[in-house]
């Protein structure tokens, strides 16, 4: 009579290893390969909704051009309107809220964006996006905007649900500790692929869980360098990771710059510097000389003109380009002169913020363009076929009975100290750095060794 093998992961005693030359690998397979399976198995969930979200937000640049073509392309007129004209149009229609922000058309078949906040009905962190026809001073519709690179209501659903499940900053900590163990279920992946012998990672010719685990390690083994690159530029705007590259950054000097907004210190500083009504953007010599003097620096389209938060400041013209080439140049130009008060060059930023300006636009979608979403949503599709393949591979561990026979234990005991020591010290240096990866390691860890005593106490009171 067959009985189904037992469904607890508690193993006999590791056999004593064959004699012979063992190198520091042979006994962090097993270690490696019971990490690999519980993380992948607890993880999974978390990585399962952030894939399917940054599929449909990798996506979702595309849709918006379709789902807002009205509000966001003009038919191609003779001249543009000056700045001031437009945005005058856009207040006639929405007096509403105060100018944050204005967008000029940067191209022929685009219309200008007047961005309004403290607009009743729109969520605090998001602006009132008012569309203007830049030939006929016709505004084509409001639509609610989020974030630096211009989210319209759809594409902005699909990120906060992708950043935060749309639950605010509680709801973070999912997607982090998506972030955090991805580059870690990863790696253990690649690891045990390549540790295997060639002939046990064909797929043509095999069945059954033997095929399941070669189509699962060979997309890994191909895509694993995406998500080594997902992971890390992930945890750049992480809640607690994020704090700790910030931190590091700064100590070391490498902290985005931002240009001075104070205004200049003339004789008419901070007198007609005011001279407009501050709710329409106008302030002293207004948005044409402004936009005039911040072109004469070099700023090309896309810019973003930025009024003065008080009488103190100065207008700041930001390029916003975050495709390759990226444009972030910025100038500072004083209301009451109309004098460039201070210019900062994307060419003289410090490596790092250079570097985490790509690392984000191309975690993004943005940095280049439809290539660049296509790549993501094939990173995204990958990673959902890997966790469907592996759940697949845990039923089909299973026998009779049984369903997903966990990795038996007795890992941890075949690991030398010399290569024990200097594992746990990384560990605890990656779990201060990464806490979503560090804490819930360490709970790992307690439960398995609390669980496995109490399985080896059951074990020698059935013997007795």
């Amino acid at each position: 009579m067959s009985t189904a093998p037992p469904t607890t992961d508690e193993a006999p005693r590791p056999a004593a290893p064959a004699p012979g030359p063992r190198g520091p690998w042979a006994p962090l397979r097993p270690l490696v390969l019971r990490l690999h399976f519980y993380a992948g198995l607890l993880v999974a969930p978390f990585l399962l909704v952030a894939a399917l979200t940054g599929f449909l937000y990798a996506g979702a640049f595309q849709a918006e051009k379709l789902v807002y073509a009205h509000e966001m392309t003009v038919p191609v007129g003779d001249a543009k309107l000056p700045v001031s004209e437009q945005v005058a149009a856009a207040r006639k229609a929405h007096p509403e809220g105060t100018v944050t922000a204005v967008r000029p058309s940067p191209r022929s078949d685009a219309s200008t964006r007047v961005l309004l906040s403290g607009v009743e009905g729109v969520d605090a962190t998001h602006s009132l996006a008012v569309f203007v026809d830049p030939y006929t001073g016709e505004v084509r519709g409001a639509l609610e905007q989020y974030g630096s690179t211009g989210a319209l209501p759809l594409r902005t659903w699909i990120d906060e649900f992708h950043r935060d499940l749309r639950l605010g900053e509680n709801g973070r900590l999912y997607s982090e500790l998506a972030a955090s163990w991805l580059w870690v279920i990863a790696g253990g992946g690649v690891a045990l692929w390549f540790s295997r012998r060639r002939a046990l990672r064909k797929v043509r010719g095999t069945g059954g869980r033997r095929r399941t685990l070669g189509l699962h390690g060979t997309v890994g083994v191909w895509a694993a360098a995406g998500f080594f690159f997902l992971s890390a530029t992930g945890l750049t705007w992480s809640q607690y990771a994020g704090a700790h590259i910030d931190e590091l950054r700064t100590s070391l000097g490498q902290s985005t710059p931002a240009v001075s907004s104070a205004a200049g210190a003339g004789e008419h500083a901070g007198h007609d510097a005011a001279g407009g009504d501050g709710g329409d953007g106008e302030h002293g010599v207004g948005l044409d000389r402004i936009l005039a003097a911040a072109r004469a620096e070099g700023l090309g389209d896309p810019v973003e003109i930025v009024p003065p938060a008080d009488a103190g400041s100065a207008y700041v013209v930001r390029q916003v380009q975050r495709s390759w080439p990226t444009k972030q140049d910025a100038v500072a130009v004083d209301p009451a002169t109309g004098e460039v008060t201070d210019v900062l060059r994307f060419g003289d930023f410090p490596v790092l913020a250079k570097l985490t300006r790509w690392g984000i636009d191309l975690h993004t979608g943005v940095l280049f363009g439809l290539a660049n979403q296509i790549a993501l949503m094939g990173l995204a599709l990958a990673l959902i076929l890997l966790i469907v393949w592996g759940y697949r591979m845990w039923w089909q561990r299973g026998r009779g009975s049984a369903f997903g026979r966990p990795i038996p234990r007795g890992a941890w005991a075949q690991v030398p100290p010399y290569v024990m020591v200097p594992l746990m010290a990384v560990i605890a240096v990656l779990g201060y750095f990464l806490p979503l990866l560090g804490i819930p390691l360490a709970v790992f860890l307690a439960l398995d060794v609390v669980l496995g005593e109490l399985a080896h106490r059951r074990a020698r009171r059935t013997s007795v």
